[in-house]
């Protein structure tokens, strides 16, 4: 699940840089070839007397301009190379919305600017050679005005522009799926999947699996047993269904639920978790979530007072009398006057239910017959 990145030695950004470098010379030598020259045309023809001065500064001047201009090159390449860098990085911290909302709303803003300029200024060049100076001046500012405004309005509707991406996406074959840590250690994603209940494109944050990785690696036996399983039950997730990294990691966020929140915000993803906090945060956000453990809960048997069940009863419960048993499923059973029931398997009927948010407990009484 590693993507390939270029490194350092790649043969394919070498002779990039190489062609970059011949393209500095060519365009540094140029201009001081021709700076060389305008300074004999303007200061050095004027100031030399003689016939072989005169040649020797022809031939010279544009000469040492381009030498120096080609000096110049690695300077000028370790610079531009430092600034490309910078903007590549500003770049990855934006998302997929943000680039084409800043985009849209840059060519809208030069758009606006072309017009208001042929509209508004040209009258300002009615007053002469100066009035078109400043005519042009002032369109030089107005634009750079509404290309910074433009970007920054249309970076800031990356969530509208995430929403439509997601609606062709359903259209195409379902809304892509955000996987959080929890769900993936918990491993009862894997059998969602199969089932077919879960479908569409999954997304695999890389700090999520960064994270994966480090409970792996953990000191602490029982973290390190669930990261691994974790990691397992990603490759036969791998099997069932495509899973693709995401390396878009907002660096402003600290926080990993917020980094999830955000990222199914650009992406028009639904998360799937059983994180109760990341649950109510997401939904506040305005986030689909799928949890796990509601879906776990809402597909346990509905038991009605009066309905029949046989239970192991295996412990004692909290109040006197009580003896607790479950079902397969995990319900827990609190069966009245069952102490003396502890370690057999008995027949008895619901009495009542209770939901909390540990899940749900049932209330039963041994039916008659049975030794209470």
């Amino acid at each position: 699940m590693s993507v390939a990145r270029s490194s350092p030695s790649d043969p394919g950004r070498g002779a990039a840089d190489l062609l970059l470098r011949l393209v500095f010379a060519a365009i540094f030598g140029t201009t001081g070839f021709l700076l060389g020259r305008e300074l004999y045309l303007k200061i050095l023809s004027q100031h030399v007397a003689t016939e072989f001065w005169q040649l020797a500064c022809l031939v010279a001047a544009p000469v040492v301009g381009a030498v120096v201009g080609v000096v110049l090159v690695p300077s000028a390449h370790r610079i531009f190379e430092t600034e490309l860098h910078h903007v590549e990085r500003a770049i990855d911290r934006l998302a997929p919305g943000e680039l084409v909302g800043g985009a849209i709303g840059l060519v809208t803003g030069l758009v606006v600017a072309f017009l208001v300029k042929s509209v508004l200024f040209e009258f300002v060049a009615f007053a002469g050679p100066t009035g078109g100076y400043i005519a042009i001046a002032l369109y030089l500012i107005f634009s750079l005005f509404a290309a910074f405004l433009g970007a920054r309005v249309g970076a800031k509707q990356r969530v509208s522009l995430a929403r439509v991406a997601g609606g062709s996406a359903t259209a195409a074959g379902g809304e892509p799926k955000l996987l959080d840590t929890s769900v993936i250690i918990d491993g009862r994603v894997l059998d969602i999947v199969r089932s077919g209940f879960i479908e569409g494109p999954l997304l695999l944050p890389r700090f999520v699996l960064r994270e994966l990785q480090l409970v792996a690696d953990s000191g602490d036996p029982l973290k390190r047993t669930r990261g691994r399983r974790g990691l397992e039950l990603l490759g036969k997730l791998q099997e069932l269904t495509p899973i693709e990294i995401v390396e878009r990691d907002p660096e402003e966020i600290t926080e990993v639920d917020a980094k999830l929140v955000r990222l199914a915000q650009e992406r028009g993803a639904k998360l799937v978790t059983n994180d109760y906090n990341l649950n109510r945060v997401a939904q506040v956000e305005g986030v689909a979530v799928l949890n796990i453990n509601e879906l776990a809960n809402a597909v346990k048997p509905v038991l009605h007072p009066g309905d029949e069940l046989r239970v192991a009863v295996i412990r004692e419960g909290r109040e006197i009398h009580q003896g607790v048993g479950y079902l397969d499923d995990g319900t827990m059973i609190v069966v009245e006057n069952g102490r003396r029931l502890i370690g057999e398997t008995v027949d008895v009927n619901v009495t009542s239910a209770l939901q909390t948010n540990a899940g749900r407990m049932i209330f039963a009484r041994p039916r008659r017959g049975e030794r209470a």
